[in-house]
């Protein structure tokens, strides 16, 4: 098992119990994608790392890092939590779905190019207040094609027309346009402002984007269209996106969102 010492950058994920004294800490990194790191001594009172290796910090790091098994932390500079993250509740359950979906996105112990900086400024944005709903959709729809879906939304699929009106199809994988409607009668049937902003959303970096802003109807019809794609094309169902159901499950009974028109 190859070990290389280097410094990275990376993103705490979450950590666990490892012995009576120790952690394992998974982390975001942008050398060798998602990895396990083992920490010793890190429940020890006093512990030289303990705020570096705290869930949602973002930093550089120097340490062992392993084509293969645990790789080791040595060293930690310019470390920063995202605080607004941590203290709410909403913008942490969406910011646990993107470091979630990440995990699962890319295979341990490869790297993941841009990546890394387009997730890191979506925390970075939820941190900032953007609307976290807005942010994790454009990952999620994004990190699609690394679970090998890969919707065409710009153009219909069969005749490559950009031109209103579009709709989506999931037997089709894509948008079509009116002249091919016939050919699915199951298309979703969306309106004009939810397909805008699903192409928006798709071709979003969010390094330079500084806010998001879409009502909130327009933005629930966009998490079904991405729901349904991870249920039936992906098949992946997280606890994290189980328990951001819950919340607006309950924001809805309390009448803070929306029903759909």
């Amino acid at each position: 098992m190859a070990r290389e010492t280097t410094d990275f950058r990376g993103i705490i994920i979450y950590r666990q119990d490892y012995r009576e004294r120790d952690l394992l800490v998974k982390m975001l990194t942008d050398k060798i994608g998602p990895a396990m790191f083992f920490v010793r001594g890190a429940k020890k009172r006093g512990f030289r790392l303990a705020a570096d290796i705290l869930p949602f910090t973002h930093g550089t790091y120097i340490g062992s890092l392993a084509d293969d098994g645990l790789s080791f932390i040595n060293v930690a500079s310019e470390t920063h939590q995202y605080h607004h993250i941590v203290t709410d509740l909403t913008r942490n359950a969406y910011a646990t779905y993107i470091l979630s979906l990440a995990d699962h996105a890319f295979p341990d112990h490869h790297g993941i190019g841009g990546w890394f900086d387009q997730i890191a400024a979506a925390l970075e944005r939820i941190d900032q207040g953007v609307s976290p709903q807005a942010v994790a959709s454009v990952i999620a729809i994004q990190l699609l094609t690394m679970f090998g879906v890969a919707p065409n939304w710009d153009q219909c699929v069969i005749c490559d027309r950009d031109q209103w009106p579009l709709d989506f199809s999931e037997q089709y994988g894509g948008m079509l346009c009116d002249r091919h409607w016939y050919l699915d009668p199951h298309r979703l049937h969306l309106d004009r402002r939810t397909i805008y902003f699903l192409r928006r959303l798709a071709h979003a970096n969010l390094q330079k984007v500084k806010t998001i802003k879409i009502n909130p109807v327009t933005m629930r019809r966009i998490q079904t269209v991405i729901d349904m794609l991870y249920d039936d094309q992906v098949g992946l169902r997280l606890k994290s996106k189980h328990f951001i159901n819950q919340l607006q499950r309950i924001e809805q009974k309390m009448g803070k969102l929306p029903t759909d028109d």
